[in-house]
């Protein structure tokens, strides 16, 4: 209850801020960005539900605004009266529509957020976006029911119970401290929002206990990755700590910040959005799926039982921890790997050939990173992860490759321009 109050508080603030801020004469508001704000303000209150939504939310803002500028293949399909429309009223009734839907406790806040962005746009046009928006809602609630995804928020929060292995060289057991189950058991069977299936882009099983690749980069993350290292340099501390935030939240305030420094209009920021998340979430549905047919073990449980990997080249270290706790599922693939790369694909293609510098910040550090360009950030994650202990060099590679083939398959088929 002291959550969804605080929830409310925040949705509530964030709306009063962009109904009564100052704005330049004639300047319009971007009620994608502000709707996509006004979801940000929930992270926190229901963890890992935000996958599901921000793909959503702005597949409908974008089939939305599409239907009325009619400039890209629409994703589900275009909305009906839609000429003459309000595309800021379309894509504002979209976003309210769908997220009531997901964050029920919050309607009322995002009634309010509504009100305020139609009260000074002209009657006819606004009532007839509204209803485009409200087709283009009921279309993406219409096909993401039954999508695999839990029913509850209880039951996205706990893992499965059901889940254990025996304790077999290889295979992942549960993550200090708590030493629980599984989280995320469920994404293997989640409607994928472009893939056709959550196999599509199945990567190949991570190397072998006995091989030489697997000792390289055992002893890469052993030296490197462990709490108290002596190799890891401090600016490496830092940039290793520096992507231990949430993924998906500095990733959505870059791509804000992204859309802002290029001055998008409306449909050109639906469409960024839209692209990026649903690359992202698609990615992290196949990264789960490969995760949960691999079950290999982290590096927290390998370094210490080296001695029953069968591999004379590696060595077991009883005292050796990573540099902070490691996520509660399975290694291989790396999930930061996975939607990083996937999201960093999709903006590439999105600018085009262009070399894009951005900005990205972490709370966990309190501090901002500039990249100078998506092929940096995805170094930088991949080389983060084995520095934190949490990842195998080959599990970063190998998400990497399985995001950019998820991204690319999207750019392919998704939001392409008209002819």
């Amino acid at each position: 209850m002291k959550a969804e109050k605080f929830s409310t508080i925040v949705v509530a603030t964030t709306i009063f801020l962009y109904a009564f801020a100052p704005r330049a004469a004639g300047q319009t508001p971007n009620v994608v960005i502000q709707w996509n704000e006004a979801l940000q303000a929930q992270f926190g209150t229901a963890n890992g539900i935000h996958l599901r939504a921000l793909p959503m939310m702005h597949i409908a803002m974008f089939d939305a605004i599409n239907s009325i500028e009619d400039r890209y293949t629409p994703y589900l399909g275009r909305m009906k009266g839609a000429h003459g429309a309000s595309a800021e009223a379309a894509a504002a009734a979209a976003a309210r529509d769908v997220l009531a839907a997901i964050y029920p406790a919050q309607q009322t806040a995002f009634d309010d957020l509504l009100a305020s962005q139609l009260a000074g746009m002209p009657r006819g046009s606004t009532r007839q976006g509204v209803a485009v928006g409200q087709a283009a809602a009921k279309a993406v609630l219409d096909w993401r029911k039954n999508d695999g995804w839990p029913t509850t928020q209880e039951a996205v929060n706990f893992p499965d119970a059901s889940y254990v292995l025996p304790p077999f060289p290889g295979l992942w057991q549960p993550t200090p401290p708590l030493n629980g189950p599984p989280s995320l058991t469920f994404y293997p069977n989640v409607l994928p929002f472009a893939m056709l299936t959550a196999t599509q882009f199945l990567p190949p099983s991570p190397p072998t206990l006995i091989s030489e690749r697997y000792a390289v980069d055992f002893n890469e993350v052993a030296a490197f990755g462990r709490v108290d290292s002596t190799a890891r340099r401090p600016d490496q501390t830092a940039q290793a700590l520096f992507w231990t935030d949430h993924d998906l939240r500095q990733w959505n305030d870059g791509m804000l910040a992204l859309a802002a420094d290029a001055r998008l209009g409306l449909v050109e920021t639906a469409r960024m959005l839209a692209l990026a998340h649903v690359a992202g979430g698609d990615a992290m549905i196949a990264c789960f799926d490969a995760k949960y047919t691999y079950w290999f073990w982290r590096p927290f449980q390998a370094i210490p039982q080296a001695d029953a990997d069968r591999n004379d080249r590696t060595d077991a270290d009883a005292t050796w921890q990573p540099l902070r706790p490691t996520p509660a599922f399975p290694e291989y693939p790396s999930a930061h790997a996975c939607h990083s790369t996937a999201v960093s694909e999709a903006l590439q293609a999105f600018f085009g050939e262009r070399r894009i510098a951005f900005t990205l910040d972490s709370r966990a550090t309190g501090t901002i990173h500039r990249f100078r360009d998506f092929g940096e950030v995805v170094r930088d994650v991949d080389d983060a992860r084995v520095l934190a202990g949490f990842h195998f060099r080959h599990s970063d590679e190998d998400g990497s490759a399985l995001g950019r083939r998820v991204a690319r398959y999207v750019v392919r088929h998704r939001f392409r321009q008209l002819e």
